[in-house]
């Protein structure tokens, strides 16, 4: 999440990069509950409004495969017990020419 921050003066992006616990709410209401581990071991949860100008950026960094809506269930958990199960995800190559069609540029 790369969120425009307002100090004095000045504006910065400040990125919080972390696990999405919740998404909630539809439309302009739509609102995403990201939960990272700050300095010390300290759990520091964040709600982001999705409609909201202050947001500059949403970038998915890796997806994960989990089987709940919720996962409040991180919260207890630390260490490699936080861990969740990486999803495999293989973007879609573009389609190459086949060998009739190189025959065919060959030959002009």
């Amino acid at each position: 999440m790369h969120n425009r921050i307002v100090e004095g003066d000045r504006e910065r992006v400040q990125v919080f990069q972390g696990v999405v616990m919740r998404m909630k709410g539809k439309g302009s209401n739509a609102r995403i509950t990201v939960r990272r581990i700050a300095a010390h071991g300290v759990g520091v949860e964040r709600t982001f409004f999705l409609a909201s100008p202050r947001l500059e950026k949403v970038e998915v960094v890796r997806h994960a495969h989990v089987r709940r809506k919720q996962l409040y269930y991180l919260r207890q958990r630390s260490g490699k017990a936080a861990r969740l199960r990486a999803k495999r995800y293989v973007p879609s190559a573009p389609e190459e020419s086949g060998p009739a069609e190189a025959e065919a540029e060959a030959a002009e």
